[in-house]
């Protein structure tokens, strides 16, 4: 399914786009998967009726993290991401040891619908359940068909650091990979599709091994600068809500099979 080939053949250029890309390393991938396999994916995307546990930070968000089993051409493409030939691209590119969540808690099939958007935010650093494994980087696969910007949705990018801003543009069949760090902000703003189109993408997380923690484990955190006040104080408690809920009642994310 994905062009593995391809990757193999071009990842020192692709090694160096990624490493030199401003604001922070991310790395635009087109045609990243066969194209007639993907029309065929295409086709079996339901419209999905899980929505996402962001709450007011996301907006008509939904979620299917098992995406494998609605057909084969998701199966094949689920196991050429967790495959070894994978983890050793990405390895490479991100100069140090890196391997994809082969359960991708958290990850799966997200559609965006009517008036949808995902405020910025910082992903949570350490696996909730393999605690020693450090997020390293998101690998977004839109599936948006005859995309057009004036759509919207473009995957937005920021460095907390110095506020540079980048947007994304998200046509179908693109893979963007994207580090993630303690200051590597990202969403997207409110959708304008057409009606009966979907902003839709299949997100994978790839991680490190850490032998110690390197920073203090923290949940997704939001940033809404300009949002309301009561909007800026729930992202202000959300972290610590949801480590004390996790504790009670054990993490949700993966729960929109």
């Amino acid at each position: 399914m994905i062009n593995l080939d391809f990757l193999e053949a071009n990842k020192e250029r692709l090694r160096e786009a990624y490493l030199l890309a401003k604001p922070f390393p991310y790395l635009i991938i087109d045609n990243f998967c066969d194209p007639v396999k993907m029309e065929a994916l295409y086709a079996k995307i339901p419209e999905l009726n899980n929505k996402s546990r962001d709450y007011v930070f996301a907006n008509n968000k939904f979620e299917k993290s098992n995406y494998k089993e609605l057909g084969t051409e998701f199966q094949e493409l689920y196991d050429d991401l967790i495959s070894d030939r994978m983890n050793a691209f990405l390895s490479f590119i991100a100069n140090e040891e890196v391997f994809v969540d082969p359960k991708n808690h958290g990850g799966g099939l997200h559609q965006g619908k009517k008036n949808s958007f995902l405020d910025m935010h910082l992903d949570f650093n350490y696996h909730p359940l393999q605690t020693s494994w450090f997020r390293n980087m998101n690998l977004l696969l839109y599936l948006n068909k005859d995309w057009h910007p004036s759509y919207k949705g473009h995957l937005k990018i920021q460095d907390l650091r110095t506020g540079e801003t980048k947007e994304l543009e998200v046509p179908f069949n693109r893979m963007i990979i994207q580090q993630t760090r303690a200051y590597t902000l990202h969403g997207y703003e409110m959708t304008n599709f057409p009606d009966g189109k979907f902003r839709t993408s299949i997100a994978t997380y790839a991680y490190t091994t850490h032998m110690h923690h390197v920073e203090k484990p923290r949940t997704t955190d939001w940033v809404v600068s300009d949002a309301k006040p009561v909007k800026k104080m729930l992202a202000s408690i959300y972290g610590p809500a949801v480590k004390i809920k996790n504790k009670l009642f054990g993490s949700g994310t993966a729960k929109n099979q």
